[in-house]
């Protein structure tokens, strides 16, 4: 895949220097920073969420790829500003505008500023297997059936 499609659904992403299409912040970056499109400060008091708008699409259209939001690293550990859902799974088939659910963990109000960079966002493929059911596994893993903590520190 070399290119996806990206619909501009606010015009002041195309006016105002402040914000900007998608890019990456350096050469190395795996994902692109998605930009806060709103018109005003908007004060995410601690442990609410808000739901901010990118003011854009992005149309991926090939089923073997998926879009992930994730949240910012420094944004997460310096203000605990992480996702409301964690990780945004967005499918290849849709086209609606990229939300970005900000939830602030902290026990301090944040104040996202209008095109500040709040979540990145990245391509990774997706493998679709077909599901055999089976009464037994083909072969007993080393694991098997062991659960939570089972190899480790309890």
């Amino acid at each position: 895949m070399k290119t996806v499609q990206v619909k501009v659904l606010n015009p002041k992403i195309m006016e105002d220097a402040a914000f900007s299409l998608p890019t990456r912040a350096t050469d190395g970056s795996a994902g692109i920073d998605l930009r806060a499109c709103i018109d005003a400060p908007l004060t995410i008091k601690a442990g609410s969420t808000h739901l901010v708008g990118t003011g854009l699409a992005v149309y991926i259209d090939n089923p073997d790829y998926a879009g992930m939001i994730l949240p910012r690293s420094g944004l997460g550990h310096k203000h605990g500003i992480v996702l409301g859902n964690l990780v945004g799974l967005i499918d290849a088939d849709y086209q609606g505008e990229l939300m970005v659910s900000i939830w602030n963990r902290s026990d301090t109000d944040f104040v996202l500023a209008p095109a500040e960079r709040m979540a990145q966002y990245v391509i990774v493929p997706v493998v679709r297997p077909e599901f055999e059911v089976v009464t037994e596994f083909s072969e007993q893993s080393a694991r098997g059936a062991g659960g939570f903590g089972h190899s480790g520190r309890q």
